[in-house]
């Protein structure tokens, strides 16, 4: 421990609240470093305080990074990434096997965490540290697994082979809706592949950010590996420029808004880095005529109130066929009546607050908006007078043309609107600039190979009778268009976080040259 830790322990006075003091259990105190650097916690930039987004009272105190801060950790990362890539990655994947250990024996801890920090309901606190681990899971496994390729050559004597190698160091940029799991879809893939990984976490969600990383950096140490192998920082956009900005990154992952996340790109492709965009969405579910209603209006309920309509995967627009429309409206706002909500922390709580109050102001500025351009409230549309970020679940009926429903309003709006047929439908779905997820209810095979074909969906995931949220690890996940291209998790993304090399190999006397060519 260092002098500035030592310091800072000294002069903590405990957390504000009783309710709070579990959080020692996972490293954390009323006033925290912010930076992990070199295996040293650290922090010389300002003092922020964390709020509960439920009452929006102070959690904790965290001392940011700076500039100076970062370079020194970028030095310390920069050598360990020249011995990390040198383990074997079947060793590399037995590290990344005890990280997940380390975070199963916090899970409870950790979920909580991210509910009272983040805001969303302990159920989906708990199940997104759990996503960490079954990507840990997943990483070990593809350890064994980083296969190249032997391609026949035309040249006798010759041998092809592809291989696969380390790019190095990874930098991952996350947002405050998924604290963590989105470290785990990167970081764990990162690691088995042999690069470093550099991390740079949510500006509101500090806590997350560092106590994630000391169950981290614990297993390093406890293997005798350089603590720089993962090296972190809470902060402001500074932090996240120098990222995109650095030579020595070579792979970038954002999270974040289309607008941001383009100027990262733009940033990262100055430099000739490679970028891995995880951008906004604006995701529709279409019930055709013959869906299973009741199964369809459950998944709607979860797609467009889970985690207070704050998930990328949210679903916004519900394209209805004009045979069932009044009958799915109804069942959807009578389930609408039931929902449950308050205190995240509290058993039953279905809806949380939003995340801040610039949220909630703008969840206010969007309705605004929404009845400018002619929607019709059906059901909320206002805010809960509170301590907290709370607002009503809303329900809008609205033209699938107007301004307003190509973008992504950030909160627990749905937008419903009516169909004629499939090929409406899915040109409906297809007109917004994002391109996430969607999803379609049916028991018709030929609506399911339209939609999931060339002529279909044009998004990222495309389901079938389940919602556009609450995605596997095992798929890849990331989206088209203004969703920004990129890929994780699952099937084969990790091949975005290594660099290829085609080899050819001449094992015999003769240099016979490709296409036949005879050059002297």
């Amino acid at each position: 421990m260092d002098v500035q830790e030592k310091t800072l322990r000294k002069q903590d006075m405990g957390f504000s609240r009783k309710d709070y003091e579990f959080l020692t259990e996972i490293g954390l105190s009323s006033s925290n470093l912010g930076c992990f650097v070199n295996g040293t916690w650290k922090g010389s930039g300002p003092t922020i305080s964390t709020v509960n987004p439920a009452n929006n009272q102070k959690i904790a105190e965290v001392i940011e990074g700076s500039i100076q801060d970062y370079e020194e950790g970028m030095q310390a990362c920069s050598e360990a990434a020249k011995i990390w890539m040198q383990v074997p990655a079947p060793k590399r994947g037995d590290i990344v096997r005890q990280i997940g250990d380390a975070l199963r024996s916090k899970l409870l801890q950790l979920g909580r965490l991210v509910s009272l920090e983040m805001g969303k309901i302990l159920p989906e606190g708990i199940g997104e540290v759990q996503e960490i681990i079954d990507m840990c899971d997943f990483a070990v496994g593809l350890s064994r697994q980083l296969n190249g390729s032997i391609i026949p050559s035309e040249r006798p004597n010759h041998m092809m082979l592809e291989m696969w190698n380390p790019l190095g160091i990874v930098g991952v940029i996350t947002a405050f809706n998924f604290p963590c799991a989105v470290l785990g879809w990167n970081a764990c893939i990162a690691l088995v592949c042999g690069n470093c990984v550099v991390w740079k976490g949510a500006l509101t969600t500090p806590l997350v950010t560092i106590a994630m990383t000391k169950l981290v950096a614990g297993v390093l140490e406890k293997n005798n590996l350089p603590s720089a192998i993962f090296t972190s920082f809470c902060g402001g956009a500074e932090i996240g420029e120098a990222i995109a900005k650095d030579r020595r990154i070579h792979l970038v992952s954002f999270t974040g808004s289309s607008k941001v996340g383009l100027k990262v790109q733009q940033t990262v492709n100055e430099r000739f880095g490679k970028c891995l965009l995880e951008l906004s969405g604006n995701n529709a579910i279409i019930v055709m005529d013959d869906a299973d209603i009741p199964l369809a209006v459950r998944s709607v309920l979860f797609a467009a109130v889970g985690t207070a309509g704050q998930r990328c995967t949210t679903c916004r627009r519900l394209l209805v066929h004009e045979n069932v429309y009044q009958t799915v409206v109804d069942q959807l706002l009578a389930v609408y009546k039931q929902v449950k909500i308050g205190d995240p922390l509290e058993k039953g709580t279905l809806l949380g607050p939003l995340h801040t109050p610039t949220s909630r102001k703008n969840f206010e500025k969007g309705i605004e908006i929404i009845k400018s351009q002619g929607g019709k409230i059906l059901t909320g549309g206002g805010i809960i007078e509170s301590e907290g970020n709370f607002v009503q679940p809303t329900i809008v009926e609205i033209s699938p043309n107007v301004d307003v429903v190509k973008e992504e309003l950030f909160a627990p709006v749905l937008y419903v609107m009516k169909f004629k047929t499939l090929n409406e439908a899915i040109e409906i779905n297809n007109s917004v600039p994002q391109g996430l997820s969607s999803s379609i209810f049916t028991r018709k095979p030929e609506y399911i190979f339209k939609w999931i074909g060339p002529q279909g969906s044009d998004t990222g995931i495309v389901n079938v009778n389940i919602p556009t949220n609450g995605a596997e690890i095992g798929g890849a996940f990331g989206g088209e268009k203004a969703t920004g291209g990129g890929r994780e998790a699952g099937s084969d993304s990790w091949k975005q976080y290594m660099r290829r090399s085609t080899c050819t190999i001449n094992y015999g006397n003769e240099l016979p040259l490709a296409q036949g060519i005879n050059f002297g």
